[in-house]
């Protein structure tokens, strides 16, 4: 591209590294340009002719771009001496600035790490910020780094509108779309937003990470949604610089992919040319601000100094190679555009470029000064946010008397004044509440609509709140946690339904490494609170096989931060429900319902026709607190001969157990129905374990994983470990279909024979 760059390396330059080359061309090219220089432009004129950039616009971004060129340059140095502990640069990718210049700060942005040159932009929308210092202190993991408090290094702001990101494949596109239809959607419910209501999303990914199949799903789920001719302004920002770490991308291959989609509309600029480039960018932007249409935006970017500073490249490129990469440096051409168009004196650009460098070393020697996370509670802090107080108001708050007669009917029709009625009837009810109480709250996933939910658990819930607020999605559980996350973004409630627990490990990271982990890496910063609805669990009869009968909890549970409930009867699930709503609404938090498909229309409980099992429906001022369990115990006795752990399915089967072990042994047995599986409340389960002469532990999940080994764990550690014990498990296999389903989980009489062994 320039002739000034030294190529091939030059015999003083053999022993230097290729950042060092970079560093070293840079100067070299400046100190060595020769051409001609026109008059200096004003600040308000074109800094080249037929350029949309003006010259004050082309020095800020050349000023952004050389903060976020010496930012990467001081990771390296400092890398080596343990003052710094991320070296994935933005080398190559600087012209990503002109992203930021063209949108606001209040645009909501989700990037790709490397987006050094839009950060040092999107700075100058606030007046005092300091791009430099707050990034050395994100790169040293300092505590006081102002985006996640030394917990990672991420691109994160809170009042730029960075959410920061941990992803570096494209689990963030989801969410991105999910944001930009609610700030659509907002209008619609007369929700008032955070940000400006013409707003648009921004994210921005690697040309690698575009074939990812969370990215594909989210590119189709845009589309989906344009061609309905709803509104998604959401700006995909393909940053393509031919190379994903070493696999290449076939040349052409991004434009042809993405330049003919239908309802996604394409641009192309050139990251590399300032001059040229910004123009580009911001017909992209303002397409998608005016047309609030998806928008891919193909920028044009290299990658140098490699994927990172682990990334010894001379050890798989050929020199020619990198010296042909090396010589596409954008900073390179922002410096000739400097020179050509007479803004800027060769002295005037080294100058600056050394300045920079002192700025970016000396706030690095100051973050490597300043205090870092040093115990386990100051890791854990913004995790999993719990104020019980403030959380049981909430839960109890009834202010609503009025609007609950209205969508109900009459008083005589509110569900408290109703007969028993079974669990699904039940969480129907509950949500009809919930969504008097919280107008910001909105339900959608598959069949939840008019249907009312492949079991009607939803049914009505369209007709009493329109289609506004209930809403089918595409048949995409990805697509569906995504647009939670993106209406959580923007201050609202979502209960997403996911159909099957086995659907939802389709999309387990949008929970895992997106939802769940958003307070953790923003130091508690940002938030998306929502309560996931899941059809889950085992024993349905006559249908289903694995992904109609899922019992692996253990994948839910293993996520930080995640609330995990599961009722049992009707009553428990609409107290259980309004507290995670209050969680939600109060602290935040991201909850996972689990509702067991096999008792939802389930009546009885010894024998046909007692409706044991129906339940009357609890006022809305009650609540159930989290970790809360319920304790079923013989009339007028404590139950101490046998102590029963279990859960959702189990709790009816291990009562109906321990009537027929009371008349084989004559023990007066108590069952603990556990509720929270969650966190697991260590505290109840001791409590409960602590006079018992033996227990047994009951959990239709699968031996080598479910939620059984909490509760073992907790009695060992709270000393009860010589306690008899049994275990009553599901096998380690997959279910299988019709009657030989019931041979891979536990059954009434697994119980009663893991009493018979503790009697032997």
């Amino acid at each position: 591209m320039f002739a000034n760059v030294p190529n091939p390396i030059p015999a003083r330059m053999k022993g230097l590294n290729r950042a060092e080359i970079c560093d070293v061309n840079f100067q070299e090219f400046v100190k060595g340009w020769d051409g001609a220089a026109q008059p200096k432009p004003a600040a308000h004129e074109a800094i080249l002719d037929g350029s949309a950039l003006d010259a004050q616009g082309f020095r800020e971004l050349f000023g952004s771009q050389l903060i976020s060129r010496h930012l990467d340059l001081m990771a390296r140095v400092l890398r080596v001496q343990n003052k710094v502990f991320y070296t994935i640069g933005s080398s190559g990718h600087e012209g990503n600035a002109m992203v930021a210049r063209a949108t606001r700060h209040t645009d909501p942005a989700f990037l790709h790490y490397r987006s050094g040159g839009f950060m040092a932009e999107r700075f100058r929308k606030i007046p005092g910020m300091d791009p430099i210092m707050d990034s050395a202190l994100s790169f040293a993991a300092s505590a006081e780094d102002p985006a996640s408090g030394g917990r990672h290094k991420v691109w994160g702001s809170k009042p730029l509108w960075v959410l920061p990101q941990t992803s570096t494949i494209a689990s963030h596109l989801p969410k991105a779309l999910g944001t930009a239809i609610a700030i659509e959607h907002a209008r619609r419910i007369g929700h008032a937003l955070p940000i400006p209501d013409d707003s648009i999303a921004i994210c921005s990914f690697g040309d690698a990470s575009s074939n990812h199949a969370t990215a594909q799903t989210a590119f189709n789920a845009a589309a989906w949604t344009a061609y309905q001719k709803l509104p998604a302004p959401v700006l995909y920002v393909c940053e393509d610089n031919g190379i994903g770490i070493s696999v290449k991308t076939p040349d052409g291959w991004v434009a042809r992919n993405y330049r003919h989609r239908e309802d996604l509309d394409y641009f192309y600029a050139d990251g590399l040319d300032l001059a040229e480039g910004y123009g580009q960018v911001q017909a992209a932007v303002e397409h998608c601000r005016r047309t609030r249409r998806p928008t891919f935006l193909h920028l044009r970017t290299t990658r140098i100094m490699g994927h990172a500073g682990t990334d010894f490249e001379i050890e798989w490129r050929s020199i020619d190679e990198l010296c042909r990469v090396e010589a596409s440096d954008p900073l390179l051409r922002s410096a000739a555009i400097a020179l050509e168009s007479g803004l800027m004196s060769k002295d005037e650009i080294l100058g600056l470029y050394e300045a920079t460098r002192k700025k970016c070393f000396d706030a690095a020697e100051d973050a490597d000064s300043r205090p870092r996370i040093t115990t386990l509670e100051e890791v854990m802090r913004p995790l999993a946010p719990y104020t019980p107080d403030k959380v049981k108001a909430e839960a109890g708050r009834c202010d609503y008397a009025d609007k609950r007669v209205e969508v109900f009917g009459g008083e005589a029709k509110l569900p408290e004044n109703q007969p028993a009625k079974h669990l699904a009837i039940q969480i129907g009810m509950a949500l009809h509440d919930l969504f008097i109480k919280y107008p910001e709250s909105m339900l959608f996933g598959e069949d939840v609509a008019q249907k009312g939910g492949v079991y009607t658990v939803t049914k009505g819930l369209h007709k009493a709140f329109g289609p506004k607020r209930i809403f089918n999605t595409l048949l995409d559980e990805t697509v569906i946690l995504g647009l939670a996350q993106g209406y959580a973004n923007m201050g609202m409630l979502p209960l997403p339904e996911i159909q099957y627990l086995a659907y939802f490990h389709n999309a387990c990271d949008q929970i895992r490494g997106e939802a769940a982990s958003l307070q953790f890496f923003s130091n508690g910063q940002y938030r998306n609170p929502m309560v996931m609805r899941v059809a889950s669990l085992g024993y349905q009869r006559g249908f289903g096989g694995h992904f109609h009968n899922d019992n692996s909890i253990t994948a839910l549970r293993d996520i930080p931060g995640l609330v995990v409930g599961c009722p049992s009867r009707g009553d428990d699930a609409a107290m259980m429900l309004r507290t995670m709503m209050a969680m939600a609404k109060v602290d935040g938090r991201v909850c996972a319902f689990l509702e067991p498909i096999a008792l939802y229309m389930t009546k009885d409980l010894y024998e046909a026709g007692d409706g044991l099992w129906l339940t009357e429906y609890p006022s809305p001022d009650q609540a159930m607190a989290l970790g809360e369990g319920r304790v079923y115990a013989p009339d007028g006795g404590e139950g101490d001969d046998l102590v029963i752990f279990t859960f959702g399915n189990g709790v009816p089967m291990s009562l109906r157990a321990a009537r027929a072990i009371e008349a084989k042994h004559g023990w007066k047995s108590r069952v603990v129905d556990l509720r929270w599986l969650a966190p697991l409340n260590d505290d109840f389960i001791r409590a409960q374990a602590r006079n018992a002469k033996r227990i047994i532990v009951v959990d239709e999940g699968r031996r080598s994983a479910g939620v059984g080994e909490g509760v073992i764990t907790a009695i060992v550690e709270g000393g009860f470990g010589a306690t008899p014990l049994r275990r009553v498990v599901g096998a380690d296999t997959f279910t299988p279909l019709a009657g030989a389903a019931f041979l891979v989980i536990p059954a009434d009489e697994d119980i009663v024979a893991a009493a018979d062994a503790l009697a032997g």
